[in-house]
């Protein structure tokens, strides 16, 4: 029996379904993929005649330093994530639908599984769409109703900028950055702790993880976690698709493509 047949008859006999993403996800949405300098340079050439790498970028000491570079970058992005339109492999996932229901783990914070209709969706990074005080004045968290304009030739942001509504001061993502001890968490805490019970509950769980890489490697691990007693898991992943003590089902292809021909 092929991989694809064996991942096809394990979702069949799914009681829970357990949908682990990271940045690949959204690739066949038309997302960029910053794997590697060189992806992220051709979907952002303003950063590669500056040298900047996504690392360097997504780094929260740029918002107190240079708050228009930091904005740049952010408010670009969060423009870019309200206009995508999510995959059609996201309709085909919602429409497994097993009896004891669907969560979904994600290091993604471009709210693209909100976006396609899921209701419980735990962001372990964070969420562009929610902003959080840059000084720490208040540890409230709130949506991100704001429009940051962009001069696309230096990808910096033009003031004003978006601010705290308690002190008045710089605003920044609730995301959790590259080196981070500011990022406030308890929103995505709470996401977190109903998976955590409601995984605690779940029958005949399958895990199906999707575009997620070793180099930050959070998803893999907690969809590796949640299988680890079963061995249901799917990894789907055209250029990582290697699972330790081969405790799963490894399909070396793009998200969308598998989708497809599993659901078929």
């Amino acid at each position: 029996m092929s991989e694809l047949a064996r991942a096809a008859e394990l979702l069949d006999g799914a009681g829970a379904l357990l949908i682990c993403a990271g940045a690949g996800m959204g690739v066949d949405s038309g997302l960029p993929d910053f794997r590697g300098g060189e992806g992220f340079w051709r979907a952002y050439p303003p950063y590669a005649r500056l040298g900047l790498r996504f690392e360097e970028l997504a780094d929260p000491r740029h918002f107190a330093e240079d708050p228009e570079l930091a904005w740049g970058f952010y408010g670009h992005r969060l423009s870019l994530y309200r206009k995508t339109v999510p995959h059609d492999g996201f309709r085909l996932l919602l429409d497994l639908a097993p009896p004891g229901g669907t969560r979904v783990f994600t290091s993604n914070v471009d709210g693209q599984f909100q976006a396609a209709g899921f209701a419980h969706v735990a962001e372990a990074h964070g969420s562009i769409h929610h902003l959080q005080c840059l000084s720490g004045c208040t540890s409230d968290i709130w949506p991100a109703d704001i429009n940051v304009e962009i001069d696309e030739e230096t990808m910096r942001a033009v003031p004003p900028l978006p601010s705290c509504p308690r002190c008045g001061g710089l605003a920044r993502p609730n995301i959790l950055m590259f080196g981070d001890y500011d990022w406030v968490p308890h929103r995505s805490q709470a996401q977190l702790d109903e998976l955590t019970a409601w995984r605690r509950t779940a029958r005949d769980l399958v895990v199906v993880e999707l575009g997620a890489g070793q180099a930050v490697p959070t998803v893999r691990r907690y969809s590796e976690l949640a299988s680890a007693a079963t061995g249901a898991l799917i990894r789907i992943n055209p250029r990582e698709p290697e699972i330790r003590h081969n405790r799963g089902i490894s399909i070396p292809a793009g998200a969308l493509e598998t989708l497809t021909a599993l659901l078929a």
